[in-house]
């Protein structure tokens, strides 16, 4: 198969933009397309064998439910049972944006792979002018996973896509580098109180300003062998090729780190803030200035990529807080490291 790529201005409202990738989802195909969190890879939600080729696109477990994308608030009430008050502020306050809401499905309407077998489906509005393009023109649901072989960092630009799935997929829309550069926040509105399946763009703390208490699972309290609720509960993530060891953020602390890997013979690439550029490491890449949260979500995906270009061993990746935003950061990396830290003793 041959992957196309079309660049489509995200300043220019322009409907024919949009009409191959509308076109091909129409006849059961998957497409690429940019969202403020990361490209997703999107088949039409209520087409099952359509839905089944992002899973053999991605290499996808079939267990692991897909997000529903939706471009109007009233689509909602087609897919769902029921809009609860939760469910109805969360919309109101941070719809289009980074807010998956897990609802009740109603029966018979979504492709089974969708929904992976559960009662309930996770649907977002996304804050993209592509993606919103895509979805009102479409005038369907489009289900949507990042659009990476599965387990790999998500994709933040076009050419990471290309990376992953050129020959698997017909179109990508490059809509540019994505802003947010993690995954929606993912909140189950089923349970009392609602719980944080996913941290993400919109944290704990903003949710709970809306709706009163909220919970976020552990990472081990996420560990369930059934079916997870969300994507990026149960499986290996955001993982380059050279294993990843958390290491603390501090300078003296990772200098050891780097002297000690390179006494054993490795090949040592360090993920860090700017400020850490003078440390020895073969390969850096900066996630931003320290403490910056924001630059370090948007820039976490990309570097992690760029590790698979060198011949780095082993990659360092440093922690920072698990505050707002540090939290999803956090998820990520411990994620990809399989919650592995360097251990300096």
């Amino acid at each position: 198969m041959k992957t196309s790529c079309i660049s489509v201005d995200i300043n220019v409202d322009d409907m024919e933009n949009y009409s191959q990738a509308v076109d091909l989802l129409n006849e059961g195909e998957v497409v690429a397309f940019p969202t403020e969190t990361v490209y997703g890879l999107g088949a039409v939600a209520t087409n099952d064998e359509a839905v089944k080729k992002i899973f053999a696109a991605k290499g996808r477990p079939s267990d692991n439910p897909l997000i529903v994308h939706i471009g109007t608030f009233e689509e909602v009430s087609s897919y769902v049972e029921e809009i609860s008050e939760n469910a109805r502020k969360c919309m109101d306050q941070f719809w289009p944006g980074p807010l998956t809401i897990v609802m009740k499905a109603k029966e018979g309407i979504l492709a089974p792979s969708v929904t992976a077998g559960l009662s309930t489906v996770g649907i977002r509005m996304p804050d993209h002018p592509v993606a919103l393009g895509l979805l009102q023109t479409l005038k369907k649901p489009v289900a949507a996973p990042s659009a990476n072989k599965s387990g790999k960092p998500s994709p933040t630009k076009a050419k990471h896509v290309e990376e992953d799935l050129d020959g698997l997929i017909p179109l990508i829309l490059d809509g540019g580098t994505t802003g947010i550069g993690l995954e929606s926040t993912v909140l189950d509105v089923t349970v009392n109180p609602p719980a944080i399946l996913r941290p993400g763009g919109v944290t704990k703390e903003m949710l709970e300003e809306v709706i009163g208490e909220v919970t976020q699972p552990t990472l081990s309290e996420q560990d369930r062998k059934e079916t997870p609720k969300a994507p990026g509960m149960k499986y290996t993530h955001y993982a380059p090729n050279a294993p990843v060891y958390l290491v603390e953020l501090d300078k003296e602390t990772v200098g050891n780190a780097i002297h000690k890997l390179h006494q054993a013979g490795e090949v040592v690439a360090l993920l860090g803030p700017s400020e850490y550029k003078e440390l020895k490491s073969d390969h850096f890449f900066s996630f931003g200035h320290e403490g910056n949260v924001d630059e370090i979500s948007a820039n976490l995906y990309d570097s992690l990529r760029a590790c698979d270009k060198t011949n780095a061993t082993i990659i360092l990746a440093t922690t920072t807080s698990n505050e707002g935003v540090g939290a999803a950061i956090m998820n990520r990396l411990e994620k990809a490291a399989g919650r592995k830290w360097f251990q300096n003793d």
